[in-house]
């Protein structure tokens, strides 16, 4: 237990010794001192490719290198943020902690599941329960085709929405047409 806990300060150390590097780079540095959110977007978009990319290799170094490379957008973000007045470093993570807990009530409340596909259908129905109004709406606009459909398709499946051959999906439209008097 007692190394446990060494090996949690050493990474709430390091992820400090980031913050305050950023807090120097913003009010030291030209260039950091320029960047918004939107001048960092597509470097955002290339570095999680590069993740993406390192992955695929199965090269360690370079998943570490570029989960290195995301943090520090994740942190640029919320420095931009903490000086508009929006929020901090804290309020992101608490809010994804929150969001975490929530999201899991077969660990942290009395949801009972069977498997990783009842854990992905409980994700959804919660999220319908938030607000959302569709599955769907959680897919970025801005992906790639390929991507983007791909998700769709993960996601309507977790609702009910996925069939074996074609022509299920020409029944269940007609079905449905039927009950709306429209097709």
């Amino acid at each position: 237990m007692l190394e446990k806990t060494a090996r949690l300060k050493e990474k709430l150390d390091a992820f400090s010794r980031l913050l305050h590097i950023m807090d120097d780079l913003r009010a030291q540095c030209p260039w950091d001192r320029k960047q918004t959110f939107e001048s960092l977007r597509n470097l955002t978009i290339e570095e999680t490719y590069e993740l993406a990319d390192a992955i695929l290799e199965e090269d360690q170094e370079g998943i570490k290198e570029e989960i290195g490379d995301l943090l520090l957008h994740m942190v640029f973000y919320a420095k931009i943020a903490e000086e508009k007045g929006a929020f901090d470093m804290a309020d992101a993570l608490h809010s994804i902690c929150d969001k975490l807990i929530k999201r899991h009530p077969h660990i942290y409340g009395d949801v009972k599941v069977n498997g990783e596909e009842d854990v992905k259908k409980n994700w959804e129905q919660l999220k319908l329960q938030e607000g959302k109004k569709s599955v769907l709406q959680g897919v970025p606009r801005s992906l790639p085709a390929m991507i983007k459909a791909y998700r769709m398709q993960d996601k309507t499946a977790q609702v009910g929405f996925e069939w074996a051959e074609a022509e299920d999906v020409w029944k269940k439209l007609r079905k449905r047409s039927a009950n709306s008097g429209q097709l």
